[in-house]
């Protein structure tokens, strides 16, 4: 019995490992800037939880000349939400309800660039 638990415990931490240096990755692929610490927080606590249906993910645009990132939500009628490179909450461009976010930035779609995915949960 402790065999398969040593055994658990190491395949957690070799998939954990793994996971940051995806992440890494992908920080460094095509660009010399680096993530905000903040948003690889909010990545790293959402490795923590169970898988998201459908899968975490979070892409970096430029919307109205600020570099955002957008949030996947973690399911069904839940706001997929956008931050600023210091964390802070611009608004939830989609998602909820009727799928058009918190009305916040209805232009979000139409204006902003999409950059390039930071990560996507590939467990």
């Amino acid at each position: 019995m402790k065999f398969i638990l040593v055994i658990m415990i190491l395949h957690s931490l070799a998939i954990s490992e793994c996971g940051s240096h995806k992440l890494s990755q992908i920080e460094n692929k095509g660009s010399n800037d680096s993530l905000p610490v903040c948003i690889t927080k909010k990545i790293e606590m959402i490795k923590q939880e169970p898988v998201w249906n459908p899968p975490a993910q979070v892409d970096e645009y430029m919307y109205k000349n600020k570099q955002v990132f957008l949030f996947s939500s973690n399911c069904c009628d839940q706001y997929n939400m956008l931050y600023d490179n210091q964390c802070n909450l611009v608004c939830a461009p989609s998602g909820g309800f009727a799928g058009r976010g918190d009305g916040k930035c209805p232009d979000f779609f139409e204006t902003a660039k999409h950059i390039k995915l930071i990560w996507k949960d590939p467990r």
